[in-house]
This record gives structure tokens, sequence and C-alpha cells, in this order.
């Protein structure tokens, strides 16, 4: 029996690299060389809107139309057919394992759990200000709108995780720093073997300095930094999260069913 499996993550949260990982399993086939950008499945069907008509990076969650859920008027067996068909193209369909990953599925999760009820989730959460800073540029919007774009997303996902029945969460920092416990959680959570090679590299550390020096020729201003915090403390909190205590991070979480 196959198991799909969707990874989701907003954009440079450290989806494209855990892709990368996972998919380097012998058991498992991911996308690859397809053309699209970063091989996310979300361009390689027609069935459902990708994150970029609805804003893209770091604007597309504030869009009702781009969540999706269980009453999706998208739901349909022949839509569920064509779906799967039109992602058979780009694997492996002789691996056992079938990998999908695109940064809208944070907030469709439940939409994609109704057409392919047997299927498996990981999520990767990672912190707010590195987020934002990272999707400066692919966004060109504001640092304000990009923390509050974060919080907004990860709302959708806290609230649909709950009818979630196979998912594994956990942050990029845990990660980076646990990278031994991911893998054997990754391998119980899935069935497989993955040759680890120690290829989580720490990114952080570039931001956190933009963030915390805030010099005036920089992007953020002391300004600016304290009424972020003031403004969004509290709700970064709610997700192990901190724009005071940049160590702090959520750990590592596992949902199975019972079948």
């Amino acid at each position: 029996m196959k198991k799909l499996v969707f990874i989701s993550g907003l954009h440079r949260s450290g989806t494209s690299i855990l892709h990368s990982v996972i998919s380097s399993s012998d058991d498992v086939s991911g996308f690859s060389n397809t053309g699209v950008p970063k091989d996310e499945g979300q361009h390689l069907q027609t069935i459902y809107k990708p994150a970029n008509q609805f804003g893209g990076p770091g604007k597309f969650a504030f869009d009702e139309n781009a969540k999706l859920d269980e009453n999706s008027i998208l739901i349909s067996a022949n839509n569920r057919e064509k779906l799967l068909n039109e992602w058979k193209k780009y694997w492996d369909t002789e691996k056992s394992v079938w990998i999908e990953k695109s940064p809208p599925n944070i907030i469709r999760m439940r939409f994609l759990q109704e057409l392919f009820p047997d299927s498996f989730f990981i999520t990767i959460i990672r912190h707010p200000i590195v987020v934002s800073l990272a999707t400066l540029k692919l966004s060109k919007t504001s640092i304000n709108e990009l923390i509050r774009h974060w919080i907004v997303a990860h709302k959708i996902y806290q609230n649909d995780k709950t009818k979630i029945k196979n998912e594994i969460y956990f942050s990029y920092e845990y990660m980076i720093q646990f990278p031994q416990n991911v893998i054997i959680e990754l391998e119980n959570f899935l069935g497989i073997n993955i040759d680890y090679n120690n290829n989580f590299l720490n990114m952080n550390e570039q931001y956190f300095n933009m963030w915390k020096e805030a010099k005036p020729w920089q992007i953020l201003k002391k300004m600016r930094k304290s009424k972020y915090i003031e403004k969004y403390e509290d709700s970064v909190n709610q997700f192990g999260y901190s724009l005071i205590n940049l160590e702090e991070f959520p750990k590592l979480y596992t949902r199975m069913d019972n079948r």
C-alpha cells in the first residue's frame, strides 16, 4: 500500500531541505527537476489554485479563498483521481512513499486529508523573524505585514491540526539542534529508512543578527522593533517563540490514528 505524504510550512521555513532529506530514502519518491518553482506540487496540478494566485509568499494566508478544508466544492472522486494522476507523472510509482511539498499546505491540510483520508502530514515551523526577513525580497511587503502573515497562517494551522489524523510536527530550530531525533521520528512515522548525513545547517543566525542589531541603515529600526515586540509578542508566544528571547522554540510531537 502506498503512503501519500504532504510537507507543509511557510516559505523559507525549511520545507525544501526537509523534502530533500526524506526523498533521499530508497523507499521515497519526491518531485525533482520538474521545471516549476522549488518542485512544489501546487504548481504541478490543475485542481486548486497555487499560492501565487492569492498574493504569493508572505500574503496568501490573508486571502480567505486560499484556505481549503473538507467543505470545499473541489472535493470529489473525480478531482481526487485527477490530482493523483497529475502528480504521478513526476513520482516513481514503484516507491512505497510518495511525497509532495508546498507552503500553502499549511492552510489546506483538512482539504488534502478529505481527498486522501489515509495521508500523512509533516509540518515544520520556523521563527517568525527569520521567516519574515527571509521572505522580504519574495513578498515585497513590510516586516510588519510579514510577521502578521506568519501569525495568521499558523493560527489557521493550529485550529486545523486538531482534525488531522496522522501528523508529525517540529520546529526548524529543533531540527537543527536535535537532527537525529527528528530523523528517528520521521523513520518511525513513515516506516522508512533515511540515510542521514547531517544536512541540516543553521541558517538563522544572520537573520537574528539583523533583528538584534537593528541598525538605522538596515531593514529594521529600533523604534519599529519595539513596536513589533509590543504588538506581536503575545501572539508569537502562543506558538512557542519569542521576539525577545530568540532561543525559545517549539519541540516535536507526533499524532497517529489507531489504524
